[in-house]
């Protein structure tokens, strides 16, 4: 059978640029090539999505429930809009995905206010917070009602458990329900080596924004209700939001492939362990400076500026915060030694110019 078909790229071509930019995972293709063929009941009610919550069961508990949606900004929407009023705000770090990354659509769709806080690292504390936690009964302000925290952050940084859990405490304390932004959970888990429910709901998290699409899947990510007493009307908020799949089964098969065994984990490891080979590099390049803690797939560098400007024809990369000469350099789940080194090299030949 012939096809018109063509290839538009060279597939030995890789950058640093984001985790998105990888294809899909050989198992994924094959999961949703295995969903493929017959007809299964549309909107969720498919074999397919039903069997990934007893998958998301054994990761997350008895109690936990999948609501598969399209990508990841919609997955903090819709998460976020499940936990808060009409007249609720969120408080998160300055440098949450959900404030800088995300086009204002948490604000804009979800209706509420971010109240941000600075962190040096991405990290939040208890003590962060009660900067913005205050003032619940003053209707000139948006009430705190949730406490985003990212795993990994948008800096790289990984909280531990113990952590989490104290965030979890305070909030809970204060009232407000705690929602974690997981686009790269599986990162954070195979950073700790630590289960991920030991961070989530052993920690007492209520919901998590679960990222498929960083690793390794070819669209989609879930919304994974931890605390069923924390959220209202999930159903109804996916589809008003517009991240409701007719065809879920092929959201809910690539969830499956990820989860049911390891390959989720076998995906972040090798990523992370690729930034860690890279980091090592760069260590020993002079005039190069590591900006955080190197814990997951990401890499945070300053450099001169025209140096990442010729690097940049070289390999794909961002500026992180292009005044201050930072960038950052992300590593997938099929990055190879031979990138890295490839990259380093180019980095090396660079800097002598």
């Amino acid at each position: 059978m012939k096809t018109d078909a063509r290839r538009h790229h060279d597939p030995e071509v890789r950058g640093f640029a984001s985790d998105n930019y990888a294809g899909v995972h050989p198992e994924v293709l094959a999961a949703i090539a295995l969903a493929n063929g017959g007809h299964q009941i549309a909107y969720g009610e498919d074999d397919y999505t039903d069997h990934l919550q007893r998958v998301i069961h054994s990761h997350f508990g008895a109690g936990a429930e999948a609501f598969p949606v399209f990508n990841g900004t919609g997955a903090n929407v819709v998460a976020l809009q499940a936990l808060t009023d009409r007249w609720g705000s969120v408080i998160c770090a300055e440098s949450a995905h959900i404030n800088v990354d995300e086009g204002g659509a948490p604000e804009r769709m979800a209706g509420l206010k971010l109240l941000t806080v600075p962190t040096p690292d991405g990290k939040l504390t208890p003590e962060l917070i009660d900067r913005q936690a205050w003032g619940w009964e003053d209707e000139h302000r948006a009430m705190p009602q949730v406490v985003s925290l990212a795993q990994n952050t948008e800096l790289g940084t990984v909280y531990t458990p113990d952590e989490i859990r104290a965030i979890c405490d305070h909030a809970h304390q204060h009232g407000m329900k705690v929602h974690l932004d997981g686009a790269r959970i599986a990162n954070a888990a195979a950073s700790l080596n630590v289960p991920m429910r030991a961070f989530t709901n052993a920690a007492g998290v209520d919901v998590i924004s679960y990222g498929g699409t960083k690793n390794g899947m070819l669209f989609g990510e879930a919304v994974v209700v931890l605390n069923p007493d924390a959220v209202r009307r999930m159903k109804h908020i996916r589809k008003m939001s517009m991240q409701l799949a007719s065809k879920m089964r092929f959201v809910s098969v690539q969830l499956e492939a990820l989860l049911a065994k390891d390959l989720w984990l076998r995906n972040a490891r090798h990523a992370n362990a690729m930034a860690q080979r890279l980091a090592e590099g760069v260590r020993a390049v002079d005039g190069v400076e590591i900006l955080y803690p190197v814990q997951g797939n990401a890499v945070f560098a300053r450099l001169p500026h025209d140096v990442s400007e010729r690097l940049q024809k070289r390999y794909r990369f961002y500026f992180w915060d292009e005044a201050a000469g930072d960038v950052r350099w992300m590593c997938s789940y099929d990055t190879t030694e031979g990138d890295v080194d490839g990259f380093l090299l180019a980095l090396k030949e660079e800097m002598s110019r």
